[in-house]
């Protein structure tokens, strides 16, 4: 099991080398940094817009084999991801912006797969019974709200509800406030910034783990095994939970395991919304900014993490399933 947990992390190690190289190159291929410079008022010499952006490795003067080499030099020995047009620190703006996505999504991330989960094992124990249908229904339709509707309906319903008490009981944009100190005044105030746009991810994205965990179940509880253990004596539930369930979790950990790289990204239009300064925020930042150093330390981030939930996918593979420990 070892030896063949390293072999995957050594492929993917590689694989995150060349994707992020790969970036590298396509990023100069689309992005511009010298535009940042261009038409400002009052207008700025070719001798200055040099002076700003060959400090930076972000002269397009200078051979692309050479700036390639001086960014992945400057990673290999000093772990330096570069800076922006502008001069602001990728590693700063990574380091901190990753966790607050994953303030965000970790908490949305788990509340949406217990959700899902929770009603995919309830309305397939009651197929084709009234509470299946109406949890179907309820899936159907959250599943088919765009996040941006979803959020923007928390977002006024909040509003509403915050008049009416008299008091601000929600945030509706911000992850913190300023000038708050002291452990229980900064909890219960990340709690008012964290309620809503939490609620708008589990709202719009428990459905899809809803109806794989209900599919697979249903498929599972016919099985012979599933049979066998109900002509033994187990009554359903007591077959559904030690036998079927455990079987049909197996994709479902799976999908999980690779959502771990949007824990890390964010959700892009739920921090646009809420006024998160997270990852996917930041990302679009560096694409409208021309900042190719950014655009490709949040690649290989991604890819970083997509490795990571690879790695975890196959452990809960392992975890649930004795034949796979057997081989």
């Amino acid at each position: 099991m070892i030896r063949f947990m390293l072999r995957r992390t050594a492929g993917w190690l590689l694989m995150i080398v060349a994707v992020t190289n790969l970036t590298y190159f396509l990023a100069w291929g689309y992005l511009d940094p010298r535009a940042n410079y261009v038409g400002r008022r009052p207008p700025l010499t070719e001798e200055q817009i040099v002076g700003l952006l060959r400090p930076r490795n972000l002269d397009d003067k200078i051979p692309l084999i050479e700036r390639w080499w001086g960014w992945f030099s400057s990673i290999v020995f000093r772990w330096d991801w570069g800076v922006s047009p502008v001069g602001q620190s990728v590693n700063e703006q990574v380091a901190y912006r990753m966790w607050v996505s994953a303030e965000l999504m970790l908490g949305a991330t788990i509340l949406l797969t217990l959700v899902g989960i929770g009603l995919g094992v309830y309305t397939a124990s009651r197929q084709y019974k009234t509470a299946d249908r109406v949890w179907q229904g309820v899936s159907i339709v959250t599943m088919n709200i765009p996040v941006v509707v979803g959020a923007l309906a928390i977002v006024l319903l909040a509003i509403a509800l915050n008049d009416a008490v008299g008091t601000r009981i929600f945030y509706v944009t911000g992850a913190a406030s300023l000038g708050v100190s002291g452990f229980f005044p900064v909890l219960l105030d990340t709690l008012q910034h964290l309620v809503l746009p939490t609620l708008a991810l589990v709202l719009t994205g428990y459905a899809q783990y809803h109806f794989l965990q209900r599919s697979l179940l249903l498929d599972n509880i016919k099985t012979d095994y599933v049979r066998m253990a109900r002509a033994k004596g187990l009554t359903k539930s007591q077959a559904v939970r030690r036998h079927a369930l455990r079987t049909s979790l197996i994709p479902v950990a799976t999908q999980v395991a690779f959502s771990i790289p949007a824990i890390f990204t964010g959700a892009i239009l739920t921090e646009r919304i809420f006024a998160w300064e997270g990852m996917g925020k930041y990302f679009l930042d560096t694409i409208t900014n021309n900042d190719i150093h950014g655009v490709v330390a949040v690649a290989a981030f991604s890819a970083v993490f997509t490795a990571v939930g690879a790695v975890l996918s196959d452990v809960a593979v392992v975890v649930l399933d004795p034949r796979v420990r057997v081989s």
